[in-house]
């Protein structure tokens, strides 16, 4: 949402250095050199991890695809791509079944019960070990106001207000494998909405909190909602963990804003003009409204009556999404990063072992506290390629009352302003990560920050010539011990870039198919690196992104440094949310907002502007399942 660069949110004035003051060009490039000149190094251990992956043939087995500017999702020949749930499709609630208008007239209550706007992170949950089914749990990052109503913002009403609460949050469908195509099963007693309206429980150590109390909930242990929610990831006990990620942006500041709202970008009037009619979002009225959002929601979906769950623990920030590691010992270990300029990159540890289930509990249920009681961490990235991670506790180094940290609550509130008395590292755009348990690597994309060295902000040094980042990159860093470990060696993947470019910035580092702005990232199976983008509507097929075409879905061989282009997307959109089946012969793949304008809000007398996708009328966020022709896993 608002990611043209002029709106993006930068509100990161600490004196922490960044990650491009830290980084050594001698380790952060090793695919640029390729695989021989790196073996015999201090890489030679991690590539061996990767090398048994592909073992009995290439990893990457398909042929990659030309680069498009296409209104189209094509993928390799021998692949079928198909689409499903798309934006205001009835999830299937018994009962509760409101069809699709295509004029975008359908009401706040219908668009409640159907699928959401902007499909984005997402997970397959198998029922009963199957690989053709299952539910799909995805979220419904934000809307366009331009689409979401017929008239679009010409009138402006609680109704509508209420409309947009409902086509954001997450949404649980059934899907099946039928006759050799994928479809939504409804009813179905799984599907379920979760919206800006629906209630959420807090617990952590901020829950209850002062900071959390309300005139709707003097407790602060009540919610209502959750929002832009933007990545996904599963728990090894079964729940789907979703992140809030730019939820500053629906706050209106008004004149005299804090300096702690101020860290938060919160600006004089919010993007989306919700305060106008949910006075809660007007954070005059309610300051504290506004700490009550960019937390990691914890949601069961096999428990359709189950009540989801802001888990403060593990601190607030503009969560991009969460991903869980375990420890040799069985402890939960969740990284998360902040897609935001000059922001951090976290990890929690829990104190507790991850409960086995069983007797009258489920695995999720045995585990229902488990993201309660740990060390949340920040991370810190040093010159010689090491890095430390700094505990955000209360009581050690600057986290004091004298410093404005009264107890731990006030910590993990201000998150932000903790991780910079700390010195953690700032970062470019942190979005998503992978781990991989076996070689116990953590990936994360920093998807790009064209303010980087630009005047009044933190610059590059000359050993690191990434100023004007357009093009992002993916880092990489290795725990020192286990994942619960406080220190690690970093270096980057790869520079995403053009080598046609004629500035050094922005040529990159890549071995294969280019691409612009990594963001989603899903490691398979069997050692696939899949690497999704995010480039805006204001950059796509023009200047340094002109031969790049539009979003796109790559995979990796890390054995070789191989990055082979396997899916393009149609005109503006972003392609996110990766899944696949247990079997890896279905891949399941979120379009997010074709046609997206440059200014990210439609004009509703022309919807159809930019993009028709994808079925030639509106252009609606939709899934894409994709399987090889021949039934094999996808990729091979």
């Amino acid at each position: 949402m608002a990611k043209d660069f002029d709106a993006m949110e930068d509100s990161n004035r600490s004196g922490n250095p960044s990650i491009h003051a830290l980084s050594d060009p001698a380790r952060r490039q090793w695919l640029h050199g390729g695989l021989g000149a790196l073996v015999g190094g201090a890489l030679a251990p991690w590539l061996a991890g990767c090398a048994g992956a592909s073992s009995g043939g290439p990893l990457l087995g398909f042929q990659g695809i030309a680069a498009s500017s296409a209104d189209a999702v094509r993928v390799p020949e021998g692949y079928v791509a198909e689409v499903i749930a798309p934006w205001g499709e009835p999830v299937g609630i018994p009962g509760a079944m409101p069809a699709w208008r295509e004029d975008a007239s359908n009401t706040a209550a219908e668009q409640a019960l159907q699928m959401g706007m902007h499909h984005d992170g997402m997970h397959f949950f198998p029922l009963e070990g199957s690989s053709t089914h299952g539910l799909l749990v995805m979220n419904h990052e934000y809307v366009d106001d331009g689409l979401l109503y017929p008239d679009g913002l010409k009138t402006w009403s609680a109704e509508k207000v209420q409309k947009a609460q409902a086509a954001h949050g997450v949404a649980v469908i059934e899907v099946e494998l039928h006759q050799g195509r994928w479809r939504m099963v409804r009813p179905s007693r799984h599907a379920r909405r979760f919206t800006a309206s629906t209630p959420f429980a807090v617990q952590g150590p901020a829950a209850g909190h002062a900071l959390l109390r309300t005139a709707a909930d003097p407790e602060g242990r009540r919610v209502l909602g959750t929002l832009n929610n933007c990545a996904a990831g599963m728990t090894p006990w079964g729940t789907y963990l979703s992140g809030e990620e730019n939820w500053v942006f629906y706050f209106d500041g008004g004149e005299a804003i804090t300096p702690d709202q101020r860290r938060w970008g919160l600006r004089k009037r919010g993007f989306y003009r919700w305060g106008e009619h949910d006075e809660r979002f007007d954070a005059r009225r309610h300051p504290n409204e506004f700490h009550r959002f960019g937390w990691i929601v914890e949601i069961d979906p096999m428990d359709p009556a189950g009540t989801p769950v802001k888990r403060t623990a593990l601190g607030r920030a503009a969560h991009e999404g969460a991903w869980v590691a375990t420890t040799h010992d069985g402890r939960a270990v969740v990284y998360s990063g902040e897609d935001a300029r000059f922001e951090y990159i976290y990890k929690f540890v829990s104190r507790d072992r991850i409960a086995p289930g069983g007797g009258n509990l489920t695995k999720a249920q045995a585990n229902r506290e488990l993201l309660d009681h740990g060390t949340l961490y920040v991370a810190r990235f040093d010159a010689d390629g090491g890095g430390r991670w700094l505990p955000l506790v209360h009581g050690q180094g600057p986290l004091t009352a004298a410093n404005g940290f009264a107890d731990q609550g006030e910590v993990l509130v201000k998150t932000r302003q903790a991780s910079d008395a700390l010195g953690a590292t700032k970062m470019d755009r942190p979005e998503w990560l992978a781990i991989d348990p076996q070689r116990r690597e953590v990936y994360c994309t920093l998807t790009n920050n064209s303010a980087r060295g630009g005047p009044g902000q933190p610059g590059v040094d000359a050993a690191n010539p990434r100023a004007n980042n357009v093009m992002g990159q993916i880092i990489r860093w290795r725990e020192d011990g286990d994942f619960d470990g406080l220190t690690m060696r970093w270096d980057h993947l790869v520079l995403a870039g053009d080598p046609a470019n004629a500035r050094a910035e922005a040529r990159g580092s890549i071995r294969g198919d280019i691409f612009a702005c990594p963001d989603g990232l899903m490691l398979d199976a069997r050692g696939v690196l899949w690497i999704q983008t995010d480039a805006h509507a204001s950059q796509m097929n023009q200047g340094e992104l002109a031969r790049i075409g539009n979003n796109q879905m790559l995979a990796c061989d890390r054995t070789t440094g191989e990055i082979r282009r396997f899916l393009t997307g149609p005109v503006n959109c972003e392609i996110t949310g990766a899944t696949m089946t247990p079997d890896g012969r279905t891949m399941f793949v979120n379009v997010q907002h074709p046609g997206e304008t440059p200014g990210d809000r439609s004009d509703p007398d022309e919807p159809n502007r930019f993009s028709r996708w994808p079925f030639g009328g509106r252009p609606r966020s939709a899934t894409v399942a994709i399987r090889r022709r021949d039934g094999g896993p996808v990729g091979t």
